[in-house]
Order: C-alpha cells, then structure tokens, then sequence
C-alpha cells in the first residue's frame, strides 16, 4: 500500500515555472514506478511524466517535452515533477500515481496504475 500526497499546485504567470511534489509512505516506494497525470476540465486525464523505480528511466508526453522534467528522491520518498514555460493549456489538476514496473505502453494509460494522490491544481491564466 502507497499512499501519495502532492501539497503543491498553484497559480503561475504564463512563461513561468513551477514545480510539483508528490510525497509517498507505506512500504516499497522505491520498487514503484510513478507517473504524473493530469486532468483538465472537460478532457480525460492524461500522462505527462512517468519514471521508472531507480530514475534511471523517464518518458515524457510530447506536451512535456523539453519544458517539464520529472526526478524523485528514493531517500525521501519524494516525487517531482520541474514545469517551466508554462502556458495557459497546461491548467489542470496534475496527480501522482505509482505504479508497479516501467513499460512504456503501460505508463500512457491512467487505468494502469494501482496508487493515486488527490491531486494538485496549476492555472495558468490566459
């Protein structure tokens, strides 16, 4: 059992940066890979990040790609998740989840993974 907790999200000038965490306890949070989705309103949740157990592995959606940067501290049970130039169709509520192993067809799906935070809202007016 995982449970994830992201504190953060807020409001954020379109080019500016934010960066998310996601804290985990239970058992083992190091044997799971973990994804950050998101969820804007109206449309279905989506990945935007996911790596794999060690951080050796990361995969990024094409709307992530070269602005987001996804990390995680094992030491801290800590998942981050680094947004810079952010634009207004980054708005959504962005969740952690944990999964267990990296494949990269199985990570895309939000059905895949097993564990969820509650979520965090970014806005980025227009």
């Amino acid at each position: 059992q995982v449970q994830l907790v992201e504190p953060g999200g807020g409001l954020v000038q379109a080019g500016g940066s934010l960066r998310l965490s996601c804290a985990a306890s239970g058992r083992s949070f190091s044997s799971y890979a973990m994804g950050w989705l998101r969820q804007a309103p109206g449309k279905e949740r989506e990945l935007v990040a996911a790596i794999s157990w060690s951080g050796s592995n990361t995969y990024y959606t094409d709307s992530a790609k070269g602005r987001f940067t996804i990390s995680r501290d094992n030491a801290k049970n800590t998942v981050y998740l680094q947004m810079n130039s952010l634009k207004p169709e980054d708005t959504a509520v962005y969740l952690c989840a944990a999964r267990r192993g990296f494949d990269i067809p199985a990570v895309k799906l939000s059905a895949n993974y097993d564990y969820w935070g509650r979520g965090a809202q970014v806005t980025v007016p227009p």
